[in-house]
């Protein structure tokens, strides 16, 4: 896979990433950038080599509210 399909995805994963933060957790939209942009599973998802990228985007929002509670990755 080309690197800018992947970088497409992790941009399109990262947008219902944040989406979800504010329909589900009612945050602000700045919020929820920054809640996603500082969480390990950015780190992760950005992260090419691991294929985090490659996972459905609940599978990945599940992993993200599982470091919101616990402040842990799965």
């Amino acid at each position: 896979m080309k690197k800018e399909e992947i970088n497409f995805m992790i941009e399109e994963i990262s947008k219902e990433l944040i989406l979800l933060l504010v329909e589900e957790r009612g945050m602000e939209l700045h919020e929820a950038f920054d809640t996603l942009y500082t969480s390990d599973t950015y780190a992760r998802l950005i992260d090419s080599k691991n294929g985090l990228y490659s996972q459905s985007t609940p599978y990945i929002y599940e992993c993200l509210e599982h470091e919101l509670l616990t402040g842990k990755m799965m």
